[in-house]
């Protein structure tokens, strides 16, 4: 069955600028029908993704009656994307992703807000809701599962060679060889396409979880299956308006998210959360989600039959999850939260 979707300048949502501590974002805002809502929800996005990836999840949640706030993060289509250096590697952190969700909160008049997140976006969500936990009622991830903060510095370098060889590619993208290469927005389009599924003649892909991006492979992919060529269109177009620089500094903080988070008190989240995997995840891998209950007491566990672009994949899987979580757990026939 067909699932409602979002599309390129679709009239339930409106692009929105705000200035949030010192930093121009970029957000899609959409309303109900009749304008009233119970609830805000902020849907943050992941890599290489813009808030046009929550394109299937958006007409739910408004049917849903609730006001969908979807920014591009830091480095992302219409955000700024400040040069790192002479700008600090902090601004893409968690911590100033979670202070600027909160400022855009404010900005809206939302004392309260339900988060949803999808890889990066998994994890801002998470420590936005450890950050500011009077802001944040309700959270649900996909593909992303909870990872605490840590008490060591722990290298990406050292995940690779230890626990996670799948984060190999991160590696990759923190170093120079992916922004030197994909300048053009010819290049941006051939690489989103390979990066969402696009295959060459021979089976060839883009993307290997332990090498990274596969350039020699680039030309010979086909269109990807997940887009229409005007999405995909408005894809390159977003990702060439500053280029690759922005987005993949989010793969050379780690050791600026440690230090961030030395300050962060928060163990757990108390709030209700809705985890959501793809069970063919090839970098996020079910293995990845063993445990977390122990950080998570009010933890409700989903799964669907997809790789990491669940969202798009599957989304009425994914929507059906959604759907009832919110019933049961977030709205529970109230008028308002």
């Amino acid at each position: 069955m067909a699932v409602d979707k979002i599309e390129v300048d679709d009239a339930r949502v409106s692009h929105n600028y705000a200035s949030l501590n010192g930093r121009r974002y970029h957000y899609l805002l959409g309303l109900p029908k009749n304008g009233e809502f119970k609830a805000t929800i902020f849907l943050i996005h992941g890599w290489p993704d813009i808030s046009f990836g929550w394109r299937y999840q958006i007409p739910l949640l408004l049917e849903l009656g609730l006001r969908v706030v979807c920014p591009d993060l830091m480095g992302f289509g219409r955000t700024d994307a400040p040069k790192v250096p002479p700008a600090s590697i902090h601004l893409y952190g968690f911590k100033r992703a979670a202070d600027d969700i909160a400022e855009l909160a404010r900005q809206l008049e939302a004392p309260r807000i339900i988060l949803g997140g999808h890889d990066w976006g998994g994890m801002v969500v998470y420590r936005t809701a450890q950050w500011h936990p009077t802001l944040v009622t309700h959270v649900f991830s996909v593909c992303t599962p909870y990872m605490g903060r840590s008490d060591a510095y722990v290298s990406t370098e050292d995940l690779v060679k230890g626990p996670l060889p799948q984060f190999g590619y991160q590696l990759q993208l923190a170093g120079p060889t992916v922004e030197a290469k994909i300048t053009t927005r010819e290049q941006i389009k051939m690489f989103l396409s390979g990066m969402y599924g696009g295959r060459g003649p021979n089976k060839e892909v883009a993307f290997s979880p332990e090498q990274g991006v596969l350039f020699e492979n680039l030309e010979k992919l086909g269109m990807t299956p997940l887009l229409s060529e005007k999405e995909l269109n408005y894809y390159a177009d977003e990702y060439a308006r500053n280029g690759m620089h922005g987005n993949l500094n989010w793969y050379r903080n780690r050791k600026a998210n440690y230090d961030d988070e030395l300050e962060l008190k928060a163990t757990t989240i108390e709030v209700p959360t809705l985890f959501i995997l793809a069970t063919r995840d090839s970098v996020l891998t079910p293995a990845m989600s063993k445990g977390m209950e122990r950080s998570i007491p009010k933890l409700t566990r989903r799964e669907v039959a997809a790789t990491h672009w669940a969202l798009w994949q599957a989304p009425g899987e994914v929507n059906m999850h959604v759907k009832e979580w919110m019933e049961s757990t977030v709205l529970c026939g109230r008028s308002s939260l």
